[in-house]
């Protein structure tokens, strides 16, 4: 069975479900779980390099735009330790043996590798359900992390999933 669970989170909305299940399976199985976090400056959500140009017509660097930049990664690297400690706090508390990591690189290669190094038998990770060219153009880390993990993954579905009783009232209203 799994012993040790590798867990992907990022403070998105689907990193609740994505922590919820992988603290049931580790309750069910006795496992120990590693909470990861990556810092990529190639994730959307992140401050790009942009953001350290001046508006001259020919951008270049300023220390000024350095230091706000390196300040911003700095408050980035505390959101995401404070969010890793609050759900190893929570792990443990209902008995889960937890460790927390904050890496910073390619999330879908730095999960693979950690998983490698930590010897996970599982991974379990959230998708935010792009596709098309959504997905090309920005990635997918769950489904890099489908085809080179080290052991098996699960993935967390992050559309909004519609209730039964939605579909049921969405059924009987008429239009």
């Amino acid at each position: 069975m799994f012993h040790k669970i590798l867990v992907a989170v990022d403070n998105s909305p689907v990193s609740t479900k994505v922590f919820d299940e992988a603290v049931n399976l580790a309750k069910e199985t006795n496992a120990n779980l590693m909470l990861v976090h990556v810092l990529s400056p190639f994730d959307e959500s992140y401050l790009t390099s942009s953001g350290a140009y001046s508006s001259s017509y020919y951008p270049t660097f300023n220390a000024n735009n350095i230091e706000y930049y390196m300040g911003v990664w700095e408050e980035l690297k505390e959101e995401g330790l404070k969010y890793l400690n609050m759900l190893g706090d929570e792990a443990n508390k209902l008995g889960v043996p937890t460790e927390i990591t904050q890496n910073l690189g390619d999330p879908g290669r730095t999960i693979c590798e950690l998983a490698s190094n930590w010897n996970a038998d599982l991974i379990i990770i959230g998708r935010r359900g792009r596709s098309g060219l959504n997905e090309f153009f920005l990635g997918s880390v769950s489904n890099y992390v489908l085809h080179h993990a080290p052991c098996s993954v699960l993935t967390v579905q992050g559309k909004n999933i519609v209730k039964a009783e939605e579909v049921e009232k969405l059924e009987t209203t008429s239009f």
